[in-house]
């Protein structure tokens, strides 16, 4: 496929309308203009989260696995922004297959979980759990639209709990997770 992008200032987004993949004009304000948005925000931090991996060598080899989710999804961005139930989609059911299958091998050599994980312990810890609250708000974003691509959906829900077993995987597996503990706040004075 070849991609050309001629002009990057277009104005056409100037009175707070922007085009859809089929020229149809909507509302930024619309769900699915917010759906689109949330989803390209979950890639820019995928693209941070990679930056993060990149100085942890146990995690670098991982990265490769990160762009190909970025690929996955721009692939939903075409199928958010081309909403025609008769178009075949660009995110493929394998896709989720794959992520399973992905998921599971990374949580298979985990410790077992005892309580709720706070966000942190490493770099990349923090950012994967950042990474999975932003892919919940995709997919919240996602599930209101009328015409939207089930697999797609589907696939933003697998990926946060990706991005969660992710997270403790950079926290050596789970041993260095950082695990909620109720009422702390009324057990030590700060």
């Amino acid at each position: 496929m070849t991609i050309r992008i001629d002009r990057i200032v277009t104005r056409g987004g100037d009175g707070g309308q922007t085009s859809l993949g089929d020229g149809t004009r909507v509302p930024k304000s619309s769900d699915r203009i917010e759906a689109m948005g949330t989803v390209d925000e979950l890639n820019a931090q995928l693209g941070i989260l990679c930056c993060s991996m990149a100085q942890d060598f146990r995690m670098a080899v991982l990265e490769d696995e990160i762009r190909q989710i970025q690929s996955c999804l721009f692939d939903l961005g075409a199928d958010l922004c081309l909403p025609d139930p008769e178009r075949i989609p660009s995110l493929p059911s394998e896709a989720i297959t794959w992520l399973e299958v992905r998921l599971e091998d990374l949580r298979r050599h985990q410790q077992e979980l005892r309580s709720f994980v706070l966000p942190g312990g490493s770099p990349v810890a923090a950012q994967a759990h950042l990474v999975r609250t932003v892919a919940r708000r995709a997919e919240r974003r996602v599930a209101v639209l009328e015409q939207r691509p089930a697999d797609g959906l589907r696939f933003l829900n697998r990926l946060s709990d990706y991005f969660f077993v992710l997270a403790r995987h950079a926290n050596n597996h789970g041993e260095t997770d950082i695990l909620w503990s109720p009422g702390r706040w009324n057990q030590k004075k700060i």
